[in-house]
């Protein structure tokens, strides 16, 4: 056996060893009650890794509701900063509140931004039997009566979903003051509340509207908040821009990790992420979820938050 060879086995034996083993137990950490967005991020998660076969094990989705992502984001920036194995879902929405301290002290440096899987918009979403056709309609029932139409969404008052309903309301010319705006812990219960007939219109998003629609819940989009019509089922929804409203609203999905853990398990996740969004079915896994791709990983979502948090502190708040 030559000394060459000797070398490259060696090098090679040094390689596998140094090679981070798959995690244990891997979780997806939904920070809401059931059936929202971020349930969806979770499972585009669970169903990507999956199909490279980097996992020995399924990605298991664990609930954590509370402040529309705030517990989550403070048990991992606390307790659980080092897990290899758990993921967490995040939204644009949440990248507002941490640059906002909206989430308590800690800020977006003391968490691992790791993938964003795809793209949503905002959109507006009332009873199918709603009076209301077009965005018009309803910014203008809106002006006549602000206080006769219950808006729901996420969050809280100068909240994401709150300066979506705020956005119009200001263009229908109503003080936002006087808008009844209904908080939910998520867009799932906000949905929920629509079809039982407790609000009248959503500040939801395109995807897991459509995905209500499918499964044939008596709902409607009247608007996407994108700067075109999106594709598939989504392209009979006007966007707000053609109904006279320069309302664009992206909503990014992806997933962080706690702030200690390790490098190599870090890569590990970005390397499986870079991966699976790669794969042709994965183009074919969001079309089927309504979403956009925007393949942002490790150092690019970094500079991404990093932008967007520097932005979202010097956003003003209507109220």
């Amino acid at each position: 056996m030559s000394i060459r060879y000797l070398i490259i086995l060696a090098a090679a034996l040094l390689c596998s060893s140094l090679a981070v083993a798959a995690p244990a137990n891997p979780v997806c950490i939904v920070p809401s009650e059931p059936d929202g967005a971020f349930q969806l991020t979770c499972e585009l998660a669970k169903e990507a890794i999956a199909a490279t076969g980097d996992l020995p094990q399924p990605i298991v989705l664990e609930r954590m509701p509370g402040g529309v992502g705030a517990i989550a984001f403070n048990v991992f920036t606390s307790t659980r900063r080092a897990e290899p194995g758990s993921l967490v879902a995040f939204s644009e929405g949440s990248l507002f509140n941490i640059a906002r301290g909206k989430f308590g002290p800690h800020d977006w440096t003391d968490v691992r931004w790791l993938a964003v899987l795809g793209v949503d918009y905002g959109a507006v979403a009332v009873q199918d039997q709603a009076p209301w056709r077009t965005l018009p309609d309803l910014v203008e029932a809106i002006r006549a009566a602000p206080r006769s139409i219950a808006i729901g969404g996420s969050g809280t008052i100068n909240g994401r979903d709150w300066m979506r309903a705020a956005s119009l309301a200001k263009l229908a010319g109503a003080d936002i003051r006087t808008m009844r705006f209904v908080a939910f812990e998520g867009g799932g219960d906000c949905m929920a509340a629509l079809v039982g007939g407790h609000v009248q219109v959503c500040m939801n998003d395109a995807a897991t509207t459509q995905k209500r629609i499918d499964r044939g819940q008596p709902v409607r989009l009247l608007a996407v908040y994108a700067r075109d019509r999106l594709e598939g089922k989504l392209s009979g929804v006007p966007t707000a821009r053609e109904q006279g409203f320069d309302i664009v609203w992206p909503v990014v999905r992806g997933v962080y990790m706690g702030s200690d853990v390790s490098d190599a398990d870090y890569a590990f996740w970005a390397d499986a992420f870079r991966k699976a969004l790669a794969q042709p079915a994965y183009q074919n896994l969001l079309a089927d979820n309504y979403l956009q791709p925007s393949p942002l990983i490790g150092d690019e979502l970094i500079k991404f938050v990093r932008e967007h948090a520097a932005s979202a502190a010097k956003e003003r708040e209507p109220l």
